[in-house]
């Protein structure tokens, strides 16, 4: 048991760096997809824990709180209309998935770059919503 749970684990250490290495060679249309998916999921790992700094600063204004709420959920709907519009052209088509998870990790990079910005904002800057 205790060799087969060793074995296990060595598995769920190693699998992102044979993961990310097998996406190097990928070739096939649903190694691409799945690589673009998981390169996605990572990118919405990174912009979720950005969020949450920014919410746990802003815990004591819960007007600037809803408010982040709300640009976020505009946020959301922006980039999934923007990248079906995007990947129309291959709608139904094996690639899709690729080229829409691409433009998601585009975009949620894009936005997490632009939270981020909030985090390390000048002391003194009105256009700056998050306290320091």
């Amino acid at each position: 048991m205790k060799v087969r749970l060793a074995g296990l684990a060595f598995f769920v250490m190693t699998f992102p760096s044979m993961a990310s290495a097998t996406c190097e060679n990928a070739q096939e249309q649903n190694a691409l997809n799945q690589c673009a998916a998981d390169e996605y999921a990572a990118a919405d790992q990174a912009l979720n824990a950005t969020y949450k700094q920014i919410a746990k600063r802003l815990s004591d204004d819960q007007p600037a709180l809803e408010l982040l709420k709300k640009a976020q959920r505009a946020w959301l709907t922006f980039r999934d209309e923007e990248c079906a519009f995007s990947s129309s052209a291959a709608r139904g088509g094996s690639i899709e998935p690729m080229i829409i998870a691409n433009c998601k990790t585009r975009i949620t990079n894009d936005r997490n770059k632009q939270l981020l910005d909030y985090l390390s904002c000048e002391e003194g800057d009105l256009s700056c919503p998050v306290p320091q």
